[in-house]
Order: structure tokens, then C-alpha cells, then sequence
């Protein structure tokens, strides 16, 4: 277990995980991939664990009788998936995206695979491109990197 920080994309929140896993669950249900644009991979800490700050810029949606979903009200950054009911209540799974260091982590689960569309298979042989090679082709005349 190891604390772990993060912030949204604007910077107006950030957080503090305290005694997070090193493992970290992908979920492909149709209201996170409407939610977060795709499938939502999340790292699993306890509700008292997480120490916010920027509070008055997160907006909390009720999405089901048994979860909240937070998101910046600045920069639109999807925040967390939290349980509030049942078994799980107390749970919450910080997006992955938001922390400042992920070395370490390992995807353990993933959840609704039948939901899971073709934009999550990576294929083998694919273009990679680093940042280096992004920023070359942003600034090049011919818009080629």
C-alpha cells in the first residue's frame, strides 16, 4: 500500500489517496463509457482514505441506488466512481488519468467485458507515436512527423 496524488485537468482539485493497492480494475459499462468518453479505469481506495482539496469545484451526479460519479465543474474531469450503498459502500475508484505517478500499477479486472467496444482492443502493428513525435508533427509546416 502506498499514498498516491493526483489532479484534474485544470488543477482546481486535487487529492491525496492514502494506502492505495498497486492493482486497479477497467470498467466498460455503457454509463462509464458515456461518462468518461470510453471505458473508466479506476483505482480502488477507501472513501476515508481519499483527502480532497478543491471541494466547491466537484459536482456529484447520482448515477444508480448504489453509485456517485464526481467530476470537475472547471475542466470537466471525470474524478471518481464512488459506491454508496450495499455491500462495496466506502469504495471509491479514483480514474487513473488524474494521478501524477501510475508506475506500478497493474490492470487486475475488468468489468461489463461484454460491453467492451473495439475502440479498447489495441491491435499489434499499430503507429505509435511518442510525445516528442506529436509535438514535431503539431509544429511542422506539412503537419507529417
Amino acid at each position: 500500500m502506498t499514498d498516491r496524488t493526483g489532479h484534474c485537468l485544470c488543477g482546481a482539485v486535487s487529492f491525496k489517496a492514502k494506502n492505495a493497492g498497486s492493482e486497479f480494475g477497467t470498467c466498460h459499462c455503457k454509463m462509464c463509457q458515456r461518462w468518461a468518453g470510453s471505458s473508466f479505469s479506476g483505482l480502488h481506495v477507501a472513501t476515508a482514505d481519499l483527502v480532497v482539496s478543491g471541494t466547491e469545484s466537484i459536482s456529484v451526479f447520482k448515477s444508480s441506488d448504489w453509485a456517485e460519479r464526481a467530476h470537475c465543474t472547471k475542466c470537466g474531469s471525470a474524478l471518481w466512481y464512488r459506491l454508496t450503498a450495499g455491500r462495496f459502500a466506502g469504495s471509491t475508484s479514483v480514474a487513473i488519468g488524474l494521478l501524477d505517478d501510475t508506475q506500478g500499477l497493474t490492470l487486475a479486472r475488468e468489468y461489463f467485458v461484454d460491453y467492451k467496444n473495439s475502440a479498447n482492443a489495441l491491435p499489434e502493428g499499430r503507429k505509435q507515436m511518442t510525445e516528442a513525435d506529436m509535438i514535431a508533427m503539431f509544429t511542422s509546416s506539412d503537419g507529417k512527423a
